[in-house]
């Protein structure tokens, strides 16, 4: 634990900017977003305990893990259900990649686009209506996917500067 007002709020900062950073990468998926928020919020506990900051940290990592996990579910069930396998989705990946150094950030999202389209139109039989209505369903789950996660990021956020003030009010 650390000793002094000063450590504390050095740590703090550092843990605040830290989660901004990882509320950015569930948007956008360069970093572990729900992570990098699980383990800053751990570290931030360890580093200066005490039960509101050990309570907000644990509601908060909560909250990232659940998700984390609804939105791997989402997405998961979107592709089962549209029986898109493993292989397009790596070459959306590769492809999303490719866009992000081509066009950085609307690159990602293209790319993945694009790249999910083409392979589901080949492994279609070049049938562009099965391929666009495939596709667009797991984009459309993974939007959805996105937008859970990132809500429950921000309420863990949230969990943390609650903790904060409380930690700092007693």
């Amino acid at each position: 634990m650390l000793e002094g007002l000063v450590a504390e709020g050095v740590a703090t900062g550092v843990a605040f900017v830290l989660l901004l950073v990882a509320m950015a990468g569930v948007v956008l998926p360069v970093l572990p977003g729900s992570l990098l928020i699980i383990v800053t919020l751990l570290a931030w506990a360890v580093l200066l305990g005490g039960p509101a900051v050990w309570t907000a940290a644990v509601i908060g990592m909560v909250l990232a893990t659940a998700g984390w996990a609804a939105s791997t579910v989402l997405t998961g069930r979107a592709l089962h259900r549209e029986r898109i396998p493993r292989g397009p989705i790596l070459v959306g990946v590769v492809a999303a990649l490719v866009g992000m150094v081509m066009l950085p950030p609307l690159g990602l999202f293209l790319g993945f686009a694009l790249g999910l389209f083409g392979a589901e139109f080949i492994r279609r039989d070049r049938d562009w209506q099965a391929a666009a209505q495939a596709s667009l369903a797991a984009l459309r789950a993974m939007g959805l996917g996105i937008l859970v996660e990132f809500g429950l990021a921000g309420l863990a956020v949230s969990s943390f500067l609650i903790g904060t003030l409380v930690h700092l009010l007693t």
